[in-house]
């Protein structure tokens, strides 16, 4: 967790604003109900250059839009000129590194469940941002606990939708692994099934095989998740989705956890279960996934935007 850091500006509804001119009012129907969408993004400087690149922003702008699609929003802006918009709003911030914050919300005009009639604001904002979960968290991993809260039910909010709402729930979680000593909290879904962090996916090692829920079982379907996946059968490690159970962490041989804000961060402990120092196969994926980041292999050029 971090303060954020304040820049210049803040794209909103098709215009650059002064980071302080971007406001909403008090009464807009999202901050009351929750009605929003949203995506979490990063831009990598390569540290051998001076290029920086969006990690597959395309693939974020395709899921907010599609996030939007289920809950039914209007969305007044294509792919093509939200993706536009983000270049846009890092240059005129003079970031080279930073993470991205596009959200789609209803505004004021209305109050009431129904949101019929709200105006659709969308912003995009940026600023610098380093790791998620704590400064030496990607290279020594850090200690996770179950959570007693479940993560919400397929067909309560569904897993396909990145909604504000959805992560009142993970709110929750997160306070009660700080107040048990842990950095982040791993939720079970209804079944009793393994399901995510509070904002990322999970993956687990054991007897060299690469495991992850399936989507089936209400996880987000992480872009990040796809990518080590992707990354994983190119350096023929083994990978299948299947259910797992809170035991299969405990005697997992690695466990890591992936996203945009997380990036891939290994466990060290779970409920105080040691798994220990960060395992081969999770640097290897590691290792691979930031030279990636950085551009330093044109395999995967139509992963990034040079910003």
């Amino acid at each position: 967790m971090a303060d954020i850091t304040e820049v210049d500006y803040i794209w909103k509804n098709g215009e650059m604003l002064p980071w302080a001119e971007a406001t909403t009012h008090v009464l807009s129907h999202s901050l009351h109900y929750g009605s929003g969408v949203f995506e979490g993004i990063r831009c990598y400087k390569d540290p051998d250059s001076d290029k920086s690149f969006v990690f597959r922003l395309r693939d974020h702008m395709e899921r907010l839009h599609r996030s939007a699609k289920i809950a039914m929003m209007d969305l007044p802006y294509t792919v093509d000129e939200l993706c536009d918009a983000t270049v846009e709003v890092i240059r005129a911030n003079k970031l080279t590194s930073c993470y991205i914050r596009p959200l789609v919300y209803h505004g004021y005009g209305v109050m009431g469940v129904d949101p019929s009639g709200a105006p659709t604001d969308v912003i995009i904002a940026c600023w610098p941002w380093d790791s998620y979960l704590g400064a030496d968290a990607l290279e020594k991993g850090v200690a996770v606990g179950v959570s007693s809260w479940r993560q919400r039910s397929i067909n309560a909010i569904p897993p396909a939708v990145k909604a504000t709402a959805s992560y009142f729930n993970s709110i929750l979680a997160k306070l009660e692994a700080k107040a048990h000593g842990y950095v982040e909290a791993i939720m079970l879904n209804e079944d009793g099934k393994v399901c995510e962090g509070t904002g990322e996916n999970l993956f687990i090692v054991r007897d060299g095989i690469l495991s992850t829920p399936p989507l089936s079982d209400g996880v987000l379907e992480g872009i990040t998740r796809d990518s080590i996946m992707v990354l994983a059968d190119e350096l023929e490690i083994p990978v299948i989705e299947e259910s797992l159970t809170r035991c299969d962490l405990y005697i997992a041989d690695e466990v890591f956890m992936t996203g945009s804000a997380a990036e891939l961060t290994p466990i060290g402990s779970v409920d105080d279960r040691e798994v220990g120092k960060p395992g081969e196969i999770t640097r290897r994926l590691q290792d691979r996934f930031f030279e990636v980041v950085y551009g330093h292999d044109e395999e995967y050029v139509d992963w990034l935007t040079e910003i």
